[in-house]
């Protein structure tokens, strides 16, 4: 075989395999494009599709925009200079987030519970940092949803940092379990949740999060918690207040063994050098415990409250699959609406991702998946997240 026909029929499998991915994308995408402005004029770029696949020679295989010049012309794609693909990138940004979304449900639907939780959906929620390298870069915060068990991602919302974490940033359908860590403790967000029917499971701390109880005195966290042996779990019912709002809920509580308050008190005081602020007494005795609030009905018993709030470290991992696997972490653009529209066009490459696996768990011997509105797959056991 000669090298020209080895580059003909490498070139040959590349074209079938953009065709897969096509047939992952979401319907109407192409039209979309013209829609929303992504795609405008024919000159340089022929095609929607063209443009897209330009542009993941960006994202997904981080070439900088001079490389993905020479990749695109060297394809037989597009002849277009790093200036060009960048007025295109800026673009893209409601194109990437429209198909985002429709991708994700497509392929990765809301994860259905059973037993205990089948009529609940579990959320868990955190934001995270992401930068350009150096002192003066830019910074944009994520603020991400996934759910459980499958974690599939259910709502992201991206701000500047200066817009802090709060649950208020987040849809509330009835029914729905929020469950976050301590940055999330406050009343006016925990109001919001209620507002829409939902639940929260709240690691909370002694200040931000004012507990009260049944007649409306306030509540000293620790005095409740000193009688707790290690292992145990234990409630307490408690309210807390917003504006003229009173909301009841639990305090749950676990108490740490050895080792873990040993860890948790060094963060805490690493945390407070870090910070230049003076350690309190009562802030390193908290560290021996877990302890939450919750809006759950007393039906969840304490252990199975604080079992659930377990899962909540998931979130970690997503973050760091994404920040590992796309390199969402690396923000590379100074100009804020190229860092939008790139941060956008990364989630894309996560959630298609995500897809691939999806089909890729279903063996074809020709190769691809068949998904069609009538088709009735085979259950495989990632499905199982979703029975």
């Amino acid at each position: 075989m000669t090298y020209q026909e080895s580059i003909g029929i490498e070139s040959e499998a590349l074209t079938q395999d953009w065709g897969v991915v096509e047939s992952l994308l979401p319907e109407h995408w192409e039209q979309k494009a013209r829609e929303l402005k992504a795609f405008r004029r024919g000159r340089q770029i022929p095609s929607a599709s063209i443009l897209l696949r330009v542009m993941f020679i960006h994202l997904a295989q981080g070439f900088g925009l001079r490389e993905t010049a020479v990749m695109a012309e060297q394809g037989g794609l597009a002849k277009l200079s790093d200036v060009a693909i960048l007025k295109r990138l800026k673009g893209c940004e409601a194109w990437f987030e429209w198909m985002s979304v429709a991708l994700r449900q497509k392929w990765l639907p809301e994860s259905t519970n059973c037993g205990l939780w089948a009529d609940r959906r579990i959320r868990l929620v955190d934001g995270t940092i992401v930068r350009e390298p150096g002192v003066t870069g830019s910074q944009w915060r994520l603020h991400y949803s996934v759910g459980l068990p499958a974690l599939n991602c259910q709502e992201v919302i991206l701000t500047t940092p200066k817009e802090g974490e709060t649950l208020r940033r987040f849809s509330v359908n009835e029914g729905d379990i929020f469950i976050a860590d301590r940055c999330y403790a406050n009343a006016r967000g925990i109001a919001h949740v209620a507002e829409g029917k939902g639940d929260v499971i709240i690691r909370a701390n002694l200040v931000s999060l004012p507990l009260f109880d049944q007649q409306g005195n306030r509540v000293q966290v620790l005095s409740y918690l000193r009688h707790l042996r290690v292992g145990q779990c234990a409630q307490w019912l408690v309210q807390i207040k917003h504006g003229k709002q009173w909301i009841k809920g639990r305090l749950c509580a676990i108490k740490k063994d050895e080792i873990a308050t040993k860890k948790a008190q060094i963060r805490v005081r690493r945390e407070s050098m870090r910070n230049q602020t003076q350690l309190k007494e009562e802030t390193l005795e908290a560290a021996s415990y877990v302890f939450v609030f919750t809006t759950l009905p007393e039906t969840y018993a304490a252990n199975i409250v604080m079992e659930l709030y377990r899962g909540r470290w998931q979130i970690e991992l997503v973050f760091k699959r994404l920040k590992s696997l796309v390199q969402l972490g690396h923000l590379k653009k100074h100009d804020d609406s190229a860092a939008r529209a790139w941060l956008q066009g990364k989630l894309l490459v996560a959630f298609l991702i995500d897809a691939l696996l999806v089909i890729a768990e279903r063996f074809s011997p020709w190769g691809y998946v068949l998904h069609k509105e009538n088709s009735q797959p085979l259950l495989v056991a990632r499905d199982r997240t979703h029975v």
